[in-house]
């Protein structure tokens, strides 16, 4: 018997009311605040996806991509959703593999981009399981995820990582954001926990997982420890020739504190501070070797 996931509950719950409206617009203002927590009547898909292109030129820039001749080399996008980064990444990459665990959403995407980005340059990859990439292995040059792993469970989070080294050509680039440990957790860890077990629930759960303040609360299932990323990069065995740990200018901690091995695949690790990021946020930046 396979497990119900309770951290997805409000992403197929999203997906079946994506797929009640026909119109664009009244899906982002439904949906939209599962994706980047923007909210109101007159919020249109246009506006939805302005937000992500800003995101992605911004990330893209920081993270040294504007570097490479990206219209030759394909990405693939792990947490897709509607599309609201999507259409940007269409523009820039060649090729945009949009992965999500909800079909509803993969088919909104696919319509956003035919409207905002570049539709021939779209596949999109069902993640039926929530942890496994239907992809060969080395045949993408970059990953990219953002506000997806942190809404797994830890398990999935760190497959999805592994799925993230295994599916990325040699050279490849992996830039995947997590979510770290912060002060608030005291209160939103359990209280989270508690709206993820409603959830579950037949008559209350499908009402409570469209609300917004609880989904908020619910679905931030997991902190990953650095220590844990770095392990299963350690366990690959894939050469490196670049790893960088981004995070919030504030954060007191090191994201490298307690660990002692500070070399893997035969590159050292480097922190960097990324003004932009979230103070619970952290990311990885990695370049393979050969």
């Amino acid at each position: 018997m396979v497990r119900r996931r309770s951290q997805l509950i409000p992403w197929r719950v999203a997906g079946g009311v994506a797929d009640e409206h026909a119109n664009a617009d009244q899906v982002v203002r439904e949906t939209g605040w599962v994706f980047n927590n923007e909210t109101g009547a007159a919020l249109t898909l246009e506006d939805f996806v302005m937000s992500g292109n800003k995101e992605v030129n911004a990330y893209l820039r920081v993270f040294g991509m504007n570097e490479m001749n990206l219209e030759e080399l394909s990405v693939l996008e792990i947490g897709s959703g509607i599309g609201r980064m999507t259409s940007r990444l269409t523009h820039r990459f060649g090729t945009v593999i949009a992965a999500d665990v909800d079909a509803t959403f993969l088919e909104r995407c696919r319509e956003t981009v035919a409207k905002h980005g570049v539709i021939n340059r779209l596949r999109t990859a069902h993640v039926t399981d929530g942890h496994s990439v239907p992809l060969a292995d080395n045949s993408v040059d970059a990953v990219f995820s953002y506000i997806t792993l942190q809404h797994c469970s830890n398990a999935d989070a760190l497959s999805l990582t592994k799925e993230s080294l295994r599916v990325a050509k040699p050279h490849g680039v992996m830039m995947l954001n997590y979510r770290t440990w912060v002060l608030a957790d005291i209160f939103l860890q359990p209280t989270g926990a508690l709206v993820r077990a409603l959830w579950k629930t037949k008559v209350f759960g499908p009402w409570l997982a469209k609300q917004r303040v609880a989904t908020r609360l619910g679905w931030q299932a997991n902190r990953v420890s650095t220590s844990d990323v770095l392990d299963v990069i350690r366990q690959s065995g894939r050469p490196c020739s670049e790893i960088v740990l981004f995070h919030h200018p504030r954060r007191r901690r090191s994201l490298l504190a307690g660990i002692t091995d500070r070399v893997i695949g035969g590159s050292g690790i480097q922190e960097r501070v990324l003004p932009r990021a979230n103070k619970s946020h952290w990311w990885l930046i990695l370049r393979l070797g050969e």
